[in-house]
């Protein structure tokens, strides 16, 4: 099938956040969209809003007529979270359609676009954000598919006049082998996943795999220390092709140099904080410098860049109280997040609220867990969020609470987060994880705020 053909699509399970970029862009480009979930949210009723029918009962009956009939330009996309039993899968099977998953629909779109994909177990939404904010704002322009709600657009999915699509390129069940990338960035290859890929060197040969789809003449930009190479290597604070130095915070902004072989730019000052955003810079600096954009309007890009939702994202900054919400969910993630709070904060007592994500992950990783949250001077922590998976004997969040050395530490209910804040009014305070840990983002904002 070829994406400039297809005039309908379909789509089962339009409300999660990657199938509902896809819904917009077909919608974009004038296709007909429309599609079924299970409940109503305030996603599938923004989609609603902009014109996208959406169906939230299981029967063939609701299906639209333009999709009654196999056609070649319609197309089926379905995510693999819906049920198996799903009716309406089984109808349109009898019809004769083949149904194509999110990422193989991707990988049909990169097939016919300059692609820049940007890989990595953490830093992809924020880096493929970046990229994508720096062609938008310079001028060059993109499509864009990104895993996070990016805060200069407030959107999941860019749409461009162009022929260049940037796409996060998703690890998990090597989803990302679906792609055809000119430019590949992979920002970390840290064991994850372990339920999918069984060991962190199966992990490694899909990475190695990723990058080799990278078309002739294109490029592989790598995140050094990693276990692979690319065309193009990159770092903070240690020598590669392209890397930052002379990093500094200054009231509060975050600052540094790039550097490469025959190029540098000086005090750049990027608009979201943290350690770990200015190494994502430097790998979307060095896409800018291959795509010839000019030195002034990458600074310009970088300084007006606002982030994505639940990545480092400001909810109060007020004189008495600070109150920031991150997605980070591995212990390496935690780590570079909380590195930077240490590093803007110094002199601030960091209250830490997390929530682990999944039973495997903090098994696989409680030490690491353990290790990277004894960061915090008071830390409160949630139980378990168990996502897709079944519980696991003796794996709770008690168990991990006594491997963390620190003294001021608790295991709390989302009650108790909020009647604890409520009462201690922390100065600093974070929330952390991939569970639902984001019902808690708006009591506490009200609560800080008043």
């Amino acid at each position: 099938m070829k994406i400039d053909q297809i005039k309908r699509v379909y789509l089962l399970g339009i409300g999660g956040i990657g199938m509902s970029g896809l819904a917009r862009y077909f919608f974009h480009l004038g296709c007909e969209v429309a599609g079924y979930d299970r409940t109503s949210t305030e996603l599938t009723r923004t989609l609603e809003s902009e014109g996208i029918s959406i169906s939230y009962t299981d029967d063939q009956e609701t299906v639209p007529t333009a999709f009654q009939s196999l056609n070649d330009d319609i197309l089926l996309i379905f995510t693999p979270a819906i049920p198996k039993d799903l009716q309406l899968k089984a109808y349109f099977l009898g019809l004769g359609f083949e149904l194509y998953k999110r990422s193989q629909v991707l990988g049909l779109i990169s097939e016919s676009r300059f692609t820049i994909a940007v890989a990595g177990t953490h830093g992809k939404t924020t880096t493929s954000s970046m990229v994508a904010h720096i062609l938008k704002d310079s001028g060059y322009d993109c499509s864009a598919f990104l895993g996070g709600i990016s805060t200069n657009y407030n959107n999941n999915v860019l749409f461009g006049d162009n022929n260049v699509v940037v796409v996060e390129a998703d690890e998990y069940d090597r989803s990302f082998l679906t792609l055809h990338p000119n430019i590949a960035i992979v920002t970390s290859a840290d064991a994850d996943h372990l339920d999918i890929y069984g060991d962190a060197n199966e992990l490694i040969t899909s990475f190695k795999l990723f990058l080799d789809r990278v078309v002739p003449g294109g490029e592989q930009i790598v995140k050094t220390g990693l276990p692979f190479s690319g065309t193009i290597s990159y770092a903070r604070e240690q020598l590669a092709d392209a890397y930052a130095t002379n990093v500094q915070v200054q009231d509060g902004t975050f600052y540094f140099d790039y550097i490469a072989a025959d190029y540098q730019i000086k005090n750049i000052a990027l608009g979201i904080p943290g350690l770990h955003n200015v190494e994502n810079a430097v790998a979307a600096i060095t896409v800018a410098k291959l795509l010839d954009i000019s030195t002034d309007k990458i600074v310009q890009a970088l300084g007006n860049f606002k982030g994505v939702k639940r990545r480092f994202e400001y909810l109060v900054k007020s004189d008495s109280s600070v109150y920031i919400d991150d997605y980070a969910h591995h212990p390496e993630e935690l780590r570079a997040f909380l590195t930077s709070m240490k590093k803007l904060y110094p002199n601030k007592k960091l209250t830490v609220v997390f929530q682990p994500h999944l039973f495997s992950r903090t098994r696989d990783f409680v030490d690491g867990f353990a290790e990277v949250l004894a960061l915090a001077d008071e830390l409160m922590l949630m139980e378990i969020y168990p996502a897709r998976e079944l519980p696991i004997e003796g794996v709770d969040s008690s168990w991990l609470l006594a491997k963390i050395n620190m003294e001021h530490k608790r295991l709390v209910s989302p009650e108790a987060v909020l009647q604890i804040i409520t009462e201690e009014k922390p100065e600093l305070v974070v929330t952390v994880g991939a569970g639902d840990i984001d019902k808690l983002v708006k009591p506490i904002k009200e609560i800080l705020s008043c």
